[in-house]
């Protein structure tokens, strides 16, 4: 009711292109009953048990290559990625979090935190109420749920995750927002923010793939190549695979991390080995350091 803006949901996102995309101007603007489906219309109204006003909107992003302006703005950009409408990394999103608040998940639509305790006992009178979480983004599958994926576990893939059909996201799997799959994978390990995959690639149990951030909430890309493999908690943090690479079991590599080329027979920063293929990375007897291997 103080006009903040907890959520927003496109049900059918799309991409103008062409001479429709003339003059857009970006930016938001509420909807009158004639412009909506009769199945939407009735979505209009007063939640008072909530506080909320429930109201229709229209979005325009004019350049998806420029910062999202408001709520509206950013939630437009993480349909249209998990609607795979658009990969991550090749639209703006920078200061995605600082336009979102920290929002109560319920089972009976999203709160503000400040005042739920007083809300929860107007709410109780509709049944149980479930908390999911409180924090800034939702689940995916409240608002798209992508053809062609598996998800063991609804509250460890946000909004704005890209899933490939094929993938699957194992119980204890993660995938943050404007990250995810370009094909078919198995993911049980976590993949931050602006973190790609390609398909083939095997995500082990407890594994980490995570882009350094660059300033607040922003991070720098980071893409792993095809038919890679990281085994149970292993970790790749600011270093990007090429195709056909394996991380072994309990090994955590970062930009000075040092590891020993078996080829060259000398100690390298694992920085050397980012972005290129056919490499191997375990820990063997005898070595103080991980052992590097070339195919």
């Amino acid at each position: 009711m103080d006009g903040s803006v907890l959520d927003t949901w496109y049900p059918d996102p799309e991409l103008i292109e062409g001479e429709a995309a003339v003059g857009l101007e970006s930016g938001s603007h509420r909807l009158g009953a004639n412009h909506l489906p009769a199945r939407l219309l009735q979505l209009v109204r007063i939640d008072e048990d909530r506080m909320v006003e429930q109201v229709a909107v229209r979005t325009t992003i004019a350049d998806l290559n420029q910062p999202p302006i408001d709520a509206h703005d950013v939630y437009l950009r993480l349909h249209l990625l998990s609607h795979r409408i658009v990969r991550p990394l090749e639209l703006n999103m920078e200061g995605v979090l600082e336009h979102l608040l920290p929002v109560v998940w319920t089972n009976k639509g999203p709160c503000l935190p400040d005042n739920f305790e007083f809300v929860r006992a107007a709410l109780r009178t509709r049944g149980l109420i479930h908390v999911y979480g409180i924090e800034r983004l939702p689940r995916m599958v409240d608002y798209v749920v992508p053809s062609g994926v598996s998800i063991a576990e609804a509250e460890r893939v946000r909004l704005g995750a890209y899933l490939a059909p094929g993938t699957s996201v194992m119980r204890e799997g993660y995938v943050s927002y404007n990250a995810g799959t370009l094909g078919a994978t198995r993911v049980e390990g976590r993949l931050s923010s602006s973190v790609v995959i390609e398909g083939g690639t095997d995500v082990g149990l407890s594994s980490t793939i995570m882009a350094v951030r660059n300033g607040g909430h922003n991070r720098t890309p980071l893409h792993i190549g095809a038919n890679c493999v990281l085994r149970t908690s292993s970790g790749l943090i600011g270093i990007e695979m090429g195709n056909n690479c394996n991380l072994g079991v309990n090994v955590m590599l970062e930009p000075d991390s040092m590891i020993h080329d078996q080829h060259s027979g000398d100690d390298i920063p694992a920085i050397e080995l980012s972005g290129r293929s056919g490499w191997s990375v375990k820990n063997e007897p005898g070595f103080s350091i991980p052992v590097l291997r070339w195919a």
